[in-house]
């Protein structure tokens, strides 16, 4: 069952988190641009994403039961890292893209709005890093 649930985390953050952090990553330079129909879609795609992103800590906790290894640090540090990535998105990113589809933003907050992404970028990365390489792990890795 370890092995089902690992491969449905894995697919899910690969399909659901992959997107928004393209997604968001694109939206900061369409806003300087000003294409409203573009930054619509990059916004929908975030929002659709983000939604979907829901199942990546699901079945990774699920996952993490099924092999014993809840308590380990590497997982701890990669629940606490995703937490303020989901809190990112939700709190700052989208109701950022949310001003700029309604047309509520300048320029000057894209550059602001790329950084906050940046971060949420790599908060993702940290946690790809994480997953693979396990510090600690009795497993290898």
């Amino acid at each position: 069952m370890s092995k089902v649930l690992l491969s449905i985390h894995v697919l899910a953050a690969i399909v659901a988190v992959g997107p928004v952090t393209v997604a968001a990553s694109m939206f900061p330079a369409v806003a300087r641009r000003g294409d409203g129909a573009a930054l619509r879609l990059l916004h929908r795609i975030c929002v659709m994403y983000a939604a979907l992103g829901l199942a990546v800590p699901l079945f990774g906790l699920a996952t993490a039961v099924s092999l014993g290894v809840l308590g380990d640090a590497w997982l701890l540090a990669s629940i606490g890292l995703t937490m303020a990535a989901a809190a990112l998105l939700g709190l700052v990113i989208l109701p950022r893209q949310r001003r700029f589809v309604s047309g509520a933003a300048d320029v000057a907050a894209a550059g602001r709005l790329g950084m906050v992404t940046g971060v949420f970028n790599l908060l993702w990365a940290v946690v790809v890093v994480l997953m693979i390489v396990r510090p600690g792990s009795t497993t290898g890795g």
